[in-house]
């Protein structure tokens, strides 16, 4: 395409552009799903960040038997078996699951004596490994009897490693140590009570180092393709590779601040690191409850002390290690802290906080997830139930929980509360597209207030009836709205964009900011108008909002930048309004005798900001005024608002001031001159005073200090020095008219 075609295009497209006057009317809010949504406000559904919906899995929260008050790990222990490590009572607990109910019972399988089992590991032949803290002590127990302890010089245990020649990794804290546990020599340890022994000891017993590091806390453990051993740290969040046989580690991530809290490796040698950074000691977790205190008699109820968890301040993200190149982080998140990644299928899950969050990430559109979540506040751990389920616990408040990515019965979604910015009537829904479902197995609803109680205030939820490929309702105002989207069960792999919200503003009256009657005699060469511009700025296309080529505002400043001259009988007045939502007025300026009803219109439908008039036709007297603001195109006729403003009063006044009495003398070096004025409309202004010989004085102030009256005396007090040769001296005096009146009196 030649550029003599494209240069008129451009042209007619850059004129358009700026000759879009007002604001737009209708107003457009983006629903953005993968933004709007909540992960506690998901069923069957999934957001991406893309802002589309996708099928998802249902959250239920389980009800049934009390595991602990902290739940701190789960591993799986057979088919349909699961054990738990709590605390504050350092209990195990053997969670037995109903894959056809959903339910599930409870049977204590430990009791450490330290308060957190942090780290239990089933092994092949029925025993469990427990690690635990604020001791750091490995327990061996089968058939609820513990068979071993050994007790390690360290704080705590934080995870266990199986591996391939049958021993067993332990991460601990304080120091950060990797220890190799020999499970036969450990088997016959026995009961080890008290603080952990020397090196060789802990080797006689089974326990050998295997690695350690310079940070404060091993908190992870895993074992690549190739055999290397990889282990994320706190309160540096580091990340190091072991050889498989132990030994010095290499750091591969170094980090400030944060916890690696998973790691999960990858068939093709590369793993992925989920890493939370916290500022300072700030705690993932609630702290666990106070022990009740004993109550004086069976009749006192002792209320639990409540205290807030501080919110969480940090941040979230997953990093994934290829085997042969640099770390890439795929998620982040700010103000939510991860805690476990797993597989589901093509889609990694990710288990978080603290608000019960449960997120995903497709590394094939490499979007993350957001995926139905919990009623508590935080998840901490998964187990896979191997028929597209997983079995997860919370805490805040502590329990179970399934999360099932079977076909749901039902898929549903609620947006958070979306605010329009001001009060509106809401107009129609459009989803951008929609990919695998028709549009008829959708219903939306909505829900409007106008405060921002999250609770309080809100209408019943109102079905959209689909219309011209949309979906809208009748009479539907708010500044707050929340919208509710079901998806018919029959539907299958699926994708719904983002939708876009229509809304027509309040229409809010025009506002007068400024209004001058200026001084009087004053005429107006208003400056000329700029021509439009010829092209649009990146700015207007992207933001139509946006008033950058506004006429009333050249207008308005073509006025403040106009030449003002001296015109005797010219009265200017000026004034600024200012319309809320954007719209273009037109303006009549009307005036009125203060003893009569009839108005006179100056000037009608102006586009202008002002006004200029002879007053020469006008009787003297006062003058009541008024400015009537009407909205125009595009508005349409019956949505325009008309107000009227009562503004200042208008004085003409042409009479000049009259002079009284008058006097020269002379006292203590200075002539001394005065004159007394009166006027019958318009307060005196000042005198000014000129002597023959050259010499000119101008007052102000009169006498008594304060220039606030028709009747005012005015003194000036003028050196002999300056007043040297003169013979006379002319005396004028001035209304706030811009009237005088003059005297000229002898001087000796």
């Amino acid at each position: 395409m030649h550029l003599r075609f494209i240069f008129p295009r451009f042209v007619l497209f850059a004129l358009f552009a700026a000759n879009l006057h007002a604001d737009p009317l209708t107003r457009q809010l983006e629903i953005d799903f993968g933004r709007d949504v909540a992960s506690r406000n998901l069923r069957g559904l999934a957001t991406r960040s893309d802002g589309r919906v996708l099928p998802g899995p249902v959250f239920t929260d389980l009800d049934g038997p009390k595991l602990g008050d902290i739940l701190w790990v789960l591993k799986p222990a057979g088919p349909d078996k699961f054990v738990v490590g709590t605390g504050p009572e350092g209990k195990v607990q053997e969670v037995a699951f109903n894959a056809r109910n959903s339910s599930y019972t409870v049977r204590e399988v430990a009791d450490v004596a330290e308060t957190q089992a942090m780290a239990v590991q089933p092994l092949p032949n029925g025993t469990l490994l427990v690690g635990t803290s604020p001791t750091a002590a490995i327990y061996l127990v089968k058939d609820g009897k513990t068979h071993a302890r050994v007790p390690l010089p360290a704080d705590s245990v934080f995870d266990f490693l199986l591996q391939s020649d049958g021993t067993v990794l332990a991460a601990t804290g304080n120091p950060g140590k990797i220890y190799r546990l020999d499970l036969a020599k450990l088997a016959k340890a026995g009961l080890i009570e008290g603080k952990a022994g020397d090196e060789k000891l802990l080797a006689d017993k089974g326990v050998t180092v295997f690695g350690e590091i310079r940070d404060r806390n091993v908190r992870r453990l895993a074992r690549l393709a190739d055999g290397r051993v990889i282990a994320g740290s706190s309160p540096k969040g580091n990340l190091y590779a072991f050889a498989g046989a132990g030994g010095a580690p290499l750091i591969l991530q170094e980090n400030r601040d944060a916890e690696v809290v998973d790691l999960l490796p990858l068939e093709d040698g590369g793993f992925y690191a989920g890493i939370v950074s916290t500022p300072g000691d700030a705690l993932r977790i609630g702290k666990p409850p106070e022990p009740k205190p004993e109550a004086k008699d069976k009749e006192t109820v002792i209320l639990p002390k409540l205290e807030d968890k501080p919110a969480f301040t940090g941040r979230s993200s997953v990093v994934r290690f290829p085997a042969d190149g640099f770390p890439e982080t795929v998620v982040s998140k700010t103000g939510i802290a991860l805690y476990r990644l797993a597989w589901h299928r093509d889609w990694l899950l990710l288990t978080a906080g603290e608000m019960g969050d449960a997120f995903g990430y497709d590394p094939t559109a490499r979007r993350s997830l957001t995926f139905a979540g919990s009623g508590s506040a935080q998840l901490n751990d998964l187990a896979p139930l191997g028929d597209s389920r997983f079995l997860l616990i919370r805490n805040n408040a502590p329990g179970l929980a399934l999360l099932s990515f079977a076909p749901a019965p039902m898929r549903e979604l609620e947006t958070r509360r979306l605010d329009l910015g001001q009060p509106a009537e809401l107009g129609a829904v459009r989803f951008s597209r929609l990919r695998g479902v028709e549009a008829k197995a959708l219903k939306l609803e909505v829900r409007t207030n106008f405060g921002s109680d999250e609770l309080e205030g809100w209408t019943p939820w109102t079905e959209l009836k689909q219309r011209d490929g949309a979906f809208a309702a009748a009479g539907l105002r708010g500044r707050y709205a929340k919208f509710r989207l079901t998806v018919a069960c029959g539907a299958g792999d699926f994708q719904i964009d983002k939708a876009t919200l229509y809304s027509l503003p309040q229409n809010r009256r025009p506002v007068l900011v400024d209004f001058r009657i200026l001084t009087p005699g004053l005429g107006l060469i208003p400056a000329g108008e700029q021509p439009p511009s010829t092209s649009a700025s990146l700015n207007q296309v992207l933001f139509p909002g946006a008033r950058e080529n506004d006429p009333a505002a050249d207008r308005r400043k073509g006025v403040l930048s106009s030449q003002v001259v001296p015109q005797p009988g010219t009265q200017i007045v000026y004034w600024t309004v200012t319309d809320p939502d954007g719209d273009n007025l037109a303006y009549t300026f009307s005036i009125r005798p203060d003893n009569s009803d009839a108005w006179t219109d100056l000037t009608v439908s102006t586009t202008d900001t002002y006004v200029q008039f002879e007053t020469g036709g006008l009787p003297e007297g006062l003058y009541l005024t008024r400015l009537t603001t009407s909205e125009q195109a595009p508005r349409p006729i019956a949505q325009r608002l008309s107000y009227t403003f009562e503004t200042d009063a208008l004085l003409v006044d042409r009479t000049p001031p009259g002079i009284g009495a008058t006097s020269v003398s002379r006292s203590g070096g200075n002539l001394l001159v005065s004159v007394e004025g009166a006027d019958a409309l318009s307060l005196l202004d000042g005198a000014e005073f000129v002597l023959n010989n050259g010499t000119r004085e101008t007052l102000t102030h009169p006498v008594d200090g304060i220039l606030d009256g028709k009747h005012e005396k005015f003194t000036a007090e003028i050196p002999e020095a300056k007043a040297a040769g003169a013979t006379s001296v002319e005396i004028l005096l001035y209304d706030q008219a811009g009237n005088s009146s003059s005297v000229r009196l002898p001087v000796k």
